[in-house]
């Protein structure tokens, strides 16, 4: 296990924190755009030349050469003739007259040189005369050279001053899922221990989703990450009851954008210093892409196949849109995020924006106390306009009528490495939400204990086996007809608690057939589902593929 307190390389995963919020847990890893080997091999051959005092120094002369003795007058007598830093001359290398006009003047002006310290014997008047005449020829060349030279001297001076240069990177994931589950007969409509309602989404479908990604470095300590999503087919319809729905079934890659690209991201990272870290923008701001999670293997894309087996249905409280959040590694074992996020901040309706509506304020504590555990603690203060906490799991819609709630939730998750190729880990969650000006509250609780195995049987494949109780009203006595779980059992909403305890069961494992492309086969039975004891038990057959590029 990689220690999470690591400076270095702390801030390396927080570079790639684009990962595919609350779908993906990408990592993608911050690059830039140097030359490629053979370019880069290709510039190092135009290094500049160096000046040599004889015609021996270059080892590619030799005196049988045709030139040989015009090269070694212009080293030895005049001294403006440069080698290459390998000592070579490339004499049969093609010349523009660009160059020789360049090295020409170069030979001028050794020459001027020598005419102002002149002796009888430095330069002849016969030498002098095939100068000038080669300088009047060149004239025109000469001037133009020295234009150009100047008009880049004065473009790179502006470039240098105004310099802004970005770097965008595409990559995308796709993810397709084939699901079916096994007939089974609830009791919905009223909860009354009479199974009267066939489960009506048994039939075999495919789950779709694909990210399409741009990160755009503006420096190597900052950058903004924009998705877009599409998104079809859902494992509903599944048992709902007076507008409350069960969420049992719902899956880690599902996400339905009714046929149509949505923005799935638009957020700017900052590292302010080699310890904080900023994220604002207005898609893509949540607990599950600002949290560091110990469970390291949480993606709905390669981990495991439920939704609910991704985190603690806490850290998904309020399906956060836009917001900021900031992450601070204050100690070398320890670091603190937190966050603030709007499910809906561009909507100006009454119990919509950016402070009203659906709301969250959260708190993670994360520690490495040693190098094979983490532990996070966690608070979360939820504000929901309709009494539903947006977990998509389990009880999440506290309330029978859509009244408002405040919620106020604290979990905590803790993962051991036992070996390199086992990890045991678990959570643990509770909640307690009150109708603001009105007595009464509603608890629920959750947990979940995993085995990750990775590399299992090949180097990249992942094993899970995950089981768990998702959100569960344990209490409710809120004013009456507000109350869940007697309302789907008379409709009268009276105090009480929910009469069963869901269990949910998921094994899964993935193959990894190359870098990018892998399958996962799973299977999820889930006992008692909706809380309710007389619901026949559910099994779900799962063959997911992903591809990333």
């Amino acid at each position: 296990m990689i220690s999470h307190n690591k400076s270095k390389a702390w801030m390396l995963a927080w570079l790639i924190m684009a990962g595919i919020n609350g779908v993906v847990q990408t990592a993608i890893a911050q690059e830039y755009s140097f030359p490629s080997p053979s370019l880069q091999s290709d510039l190092d051959s135009e290094d500049p030349m160096s000046q040599i005092t004889s015609v021996s120094q270059l080892k590619d002369v030799q005196p049988t050469d045709w030139a040989f003795q015009a090269l070694q007058s212009l080293v030895e007598r005049y001294g403006c003739i440069a080698g290459y830093p390998d000592n070579t001359y490339r004499g049969d290398r093609a010349l523009t007259r660009y160059e020789f006009a360049a090295g020409l003047n170069a030979c001028l002006d050794r020459v001027n040189e020598l005419i102002a310290t002149a002796t009888s014997d430095s330069v002849t008047r016969a030498d002098i005369a095939k100068i000038q005449k080669l300088q009047s020829e060149f004239a025109h060349e000469l001037a133009t050279l020295r234009g150009r030279i100047d008009s880049l001297e004065a473009r790179t001076t502006e470039l240098e001053g105004k310099q802004f240069s970005t770097t965008t990177k595409l990559s995308g994931i796709i993810v397709s899922g084939v699901q079916g589950r096994t007939s089974n007969r609830g009791d919905v409509n009223p909860r009354d221990g009479i199974k009267d309602s066939d489960d009506a989404g048994t039939n075999i479908n495919i789950i779709t989703i694909a990210q399409l990604s741009l990160t755009t470095q503006f420096s190597p300590r900052s950058y903004l990450f924009t998705s877009l999503l599409y998104g079809m087919g859902a494992s509903d319809p599944r048992f709902t009851a007076n507008k409350v729905s069960r969420n049992d079934f719902f899956l880690g890659y599902e996400y339905p954008t009714d046929n149509e690209f949505i923005i799935g991201d638009l957020n700017y990272h900052w590292l302010v210093a080699d310890n904080f870290a900023l994220m604002v923008g207005t898609e893509g701001v949540n607990m599950a892409a600002a949290f560091r999670g110990p469970n390291r293997v949480e993606s709905g894309a390669t981990g495991p196949l439920s939704f609910f087996a991704q985190r603690n249905p806490i850290l998904d409280m309020g399906f956060g849109h836009g917001g900021i959040a900031v992450d601070w590694q204050f100690a070398k074992r320890a670091s603190l995020q937190a966050i603030y996020s709007s499910n809906n901040p561009g909507n100006s309706d009454k119990g919509n924006g950016l402070f009203d509506g659906n709301t969250t304020t959260g708190v993670q504590l994360l520690v490495t106390p040693t190098d094979t555990i983490d532990l996070s603690l966690y608070y979360v203060n939820n504000y929901s306009s309709d009494g539903c906490l947006l977990t998509y799991v389990g009880d999440e819609c506290l309330t029978a009528t859509s009244e408002p709630l405040q919620t106020n939730a604290v979990g905590a998750t803790v993962t051991w490495q036992i070996s390199p190729h086992i990890t045991l880990g678990a959570w643990g969650g509770y909640t307690s939400s009150y109708i603001p000006g009105q007595t009464g509250s509603v608890e629920t609780t959750n947990y979940m204990a995993f085995l990750n195995f990775p590399d299992l049987f090949a180097k990249g494949n992942l094993g899970g086996i995950y089981i768990g109780q998702p959100p569960k009203i344990t209490s409710s006595n809120l004013p009456d007809g507000s109350n869940v779980p007697d309302s789907l059992n008379t409709g009268l909403g009276r105090a009480g608690g929910q009469p069963g305890t869901t269990t949910h069961i998921e094994a899964f494992y993935r193959f990894q057939l190359t870098d990018n492309i892998s399958i996962t086969p799973g299977i999820i039975h889930i006992i008692e589902p909706g809380h309710t004891p007389n619901n026949e038990p559910v099994t779900i057959g799962i063959l997911r593929s992903t591809f990333l590029f």
